[in-house]
């Protein structure tokens, strides 16, 4: 999923990893500012800029700030990855939440990730590095969260639960479609009123009762 709900939290996080260096001694680096640090670096330039000194030129400190939070490399592209998926899954399923009805959630969702997934750069980035054993784990992991998610929202709508899945994979495949096409070719993705037209199209073709 795209940030979407999660968006001012992730852009909060990113701003200070990303932003200007910071004073050493205005604030004590945390390992979740490395960890930002490191996704805005994935989300730039793919998993190879994951690299500890120039993250601590990121973030205004030295490696001896890493070395305080993490024993190597791994652990810091380990605990990016868990960032990500706290930002990028947990919280938007639990901003999600909040809505009573199924269909409003499924719509509000749907609609929501699809309309930031050409704007995120970093799903993409994992996503060509799947096949690193850290990344490929939790991807797999996040991949089943997500159209498990969606499938329980189907079958709370109705469907039974093989039709649930089966939607849920649906919209799933949908989004990773639009969120490529957005990268790779973005004058083939609508925008404006076609997109909202486009995205209810979708939408009604997922909920339909056989």
């Amino acid at each position: 999923m795209a940030r979407a709900r999660a968006d001012r939290t992730e852009q909060k996080a990113q701003g200070a990893a990303g932003g200007p260096a910071r004073a050493s001694g205005r604030k004590k680096l945390t390992a979740t500012d490395w960890a930002d640090a490191a996704l805005a670096a994935i989300g730039e330039r793919g998993l190879a800029a994951v690299a500890v000194e120039p993250l601590a030129a990121r973030l205004g400190t030295t490696k001896g700030s890493f070395y305080w939070h993490f024993t190597n490399r791994d652990a810091l592209v380990e605990a990016a990855l868990t960032r990500w998926e706290e930002l990028c899954t947990e919280a938007i399923i639990t901003a999600t939440e909040r809505e009573p009805d199924a269909e409003k959630r499924l719509r509000h969702l749907f609609e929501e990730v699809i309309a930031a997934a050409a704007d995120d750069p970093l799903e993409m980035s994992l996503l060509a590095t799947a096949d690193h054993p850290l990344v490929a784990a939790v991807l797999r992991r996040v991949t089943e969260r997500r159209i498990g998610y969606v499938a329980h929202l189907f079958e709370e709508y109705g469907f039974p639960p093989a039709e649930a899945r089966r939607r849920g994979l649906l919209a799933y495949t949908c989004y990773l479609g639009h969120t490529q096409l957005g990268h790779a070719v973005p004058d083939a993705l609508p925008a404006g009123q076609e997109l909202a037209a486009y995205l209810e199209s979708v939408m009604t073709r997922l909920l339909r009762r056989d």
